[in-house]
């Protein structure tokens, strides 16, 4: 992996260099990143839940250096799933002084087939491979490598051909978002591309993203993270993995979703708190869950999903987008009086009807590159601009050094 070159400096790979992950597990070879502590994790047996918080989604890689060229060795896990076209491979975004100054992937790793008819998951040992970036200006310089945001990632070693040091503290405001996919950054072409990151560049502020794949379930111990995560912004997007996982009722989701945010609130009762509801997503608009890959979709080459609900199941308290969203306002209506911090964003101002005429879902649930990019763009402004919840956002912040995500 490593090449033949003799200046290197082996830097040793330490929580401090590493921003946007809550926990770092030591393996046999390196670190893990984790984006739920231990104690989440061993809550929760589901293996979605425990593969999307293992995709280092807004982790990244933070020094002060001036080296030219900086080699990172990694062990990934490629993604397989069965019957479904061939997925990318993860990407490597590399900021130097804030601009994207590079790319860069790895073909091999440990392979991961999913069966999505069933779930089951066999792993195949895989080599690890080594990222590369040169030929950076020979200046003292803020660098980042954001990890492939959905692509489990375990490092192994970090070479340079000069000093690193962990990027010190910039007062910027803490960021903690969590969602599903859409969040975490599935069809996003790159980390950094990822709608919250693409809204925490424009809003200067610094990303922890528990954006969990299939996994925004309003579990407890989503919420007790989020209330032990130190942060001044936070948001929460609830809403379609509720439905495509037909997980609940609507007797069930209320009171979940109160309990939710009095769990968030136990921690951070001044901070202000934004409900987002969810995108436009016509498979699920009024057509309850579940939501299945479509077979006939398989053998194209362009992976489509399904609804299996019944619209006439919503007289029984089953979930749907516009059920949910309408939930959500109210629920936010009735804590406001005792909570001005509490905000409220109607998901299809991110994302409408208008959007998905030009930019249509894909797969009929997650948005592409360029919609990506749009939500991101258009929560800055909805969030973070001067009619926003977020609107002090970018005001120099002091704090422990503890306080970013690792």
């Amino acid at each position: 992996m490593q090449s033949d070159r003799t200046d290197w400096i082996t830097v040793p790979l330490t929580g401090d260099l590493l921003r946007g992950a809550l926990d770092l597990e030591r393996t046999e070879r390196g670190l893990l990143p984790h984006r739920l502590p231990a104690r989440a994790r061993a809550q929760c047996a589901d293996g979605q839940l425990a593969l999307a918080e293992s995709q280092p989604s807004g982790v990244r890689l933070a020094l002060r250096t001036r080296a030219t060229a900086l080699e990172l060795d990694v062990l990934a896990t490629k993604r397989v799933y069965a019957g479904a076209p061939p997925r990318p491979d993860g990407v490597y975004d590399l900021l130097v002084d804030g601009h994207l100054a590079g790319r860069a992937g790895v073909r091999t790793g440990t392979t991961l087939t999913i069966d999505l008819a069933t779930g089951a998951m066999r792993r195949e040992a895989g080599p690890a491979a080594t990222v590369r970036f040169d030929g950076l200006p020979d200046t003292p310089k803020d660098v980042e490598i954001w990890l492939p945001h959905d692509e489990t990632t375990e490092l192994l070693a970090l070479r340079a051909d000069a000093p690193v040091a962990p990027l010190p503290d910039r007062g910027r405001k803490v960021w903690l978002h969590h969602g599903s996919s859409i969040s975490h950054g599935s069809d996003a072409g790159s980390p950094t591309a990822t709608w919250p990151a693409r809204a925490a560049a424009l809003a200067g502020v610094e990303l922890i993203n528990l954006g969990l794949a299939g996994s925004a379930l309003l579990d407890p111990f989503v919420a007790r993270t989020l209330r032990d995560t130190p942060a001044e912004l936070i948001s929460v997007k609830i809403g379609i993995n509720l439905v495509n996982t037909d997980l609940m009722r609507l007797r069930a989701f209320t009171p979940a979703v109160h309990g939710f945010l009095d769990t968030v609130r136990d921690g951070h009762p001044d901070t202000p708190l934004l409900v987002v509801s969810p995108l436009l997503c016509p498979l699920h608009e009024d057509t309850p869950g579940p939501s299945v890959p479509d077979p006939e979709s398989l053998g194209t080459g362009r992976l489509r999903f399904r609804a299996l609900g019944d619209p006439a199941e919503r007289a029984a308290g089953k979930l749907t987008l516009n059920v949910i969203r309408d939930e959500l306002a109210r629920i936010v209506e009735q804590r406001a009086p005792q909570d001005p911090y509490l905000h409220h964003l109607d998901g299809r101002a991110l994302y409408g009807p208008a959007d998905h005429a030009e930019l249509p879902l894909p797969d009929g649930l997650h948005p592409d590159a360029a919609a990506h990019e749009r939500i991101g763009e258009r929560f800055a402004r909805l969030a973070f601009g001067p009619r926003g919840p977020f609107r002090d956002a970018g005001a120099p912040c002091a704090r422990t050094s503890g306080s970013r995500g690792r």
